[in-house]
């Protein structure tokens, strides 16, 4: 059986050009690019009045189905 652990004697060689900095791949500078609150603010109301109108709407059909129902046992 042969134990292959820290007692292995081989040697792992390392690059020589540790010294070297390697350059990035882009040159460029990229800049981002600005954001527009207003055009934020109009998409978050957006989507905000839909869920409103969509919350209004449940709402409502829970309120007169349980009007009907109220209605309907009260005969």
């Amino acid at each position: 059986m042969i134990n292959k652990g820290f007692t292995d004697n081989s040697s792992i060689e390392t690059p020589n050009d540790i010294n070297m900095t390697e350059k990035p791949l882009k040159s460029k500078v990229s800049r981002k690019s600005r954001v527009d609150i207003n055009i934020l603010k109009s998409k978050l109301q957006e989507t905000e009045s839909k869920e409103f109108k969509k919350n209004v709407y449940i709402l409502s059909t829970l309120i007169l189905a349980l009007g009907a129902l109220g209605i309907y046992l009260s005969l």
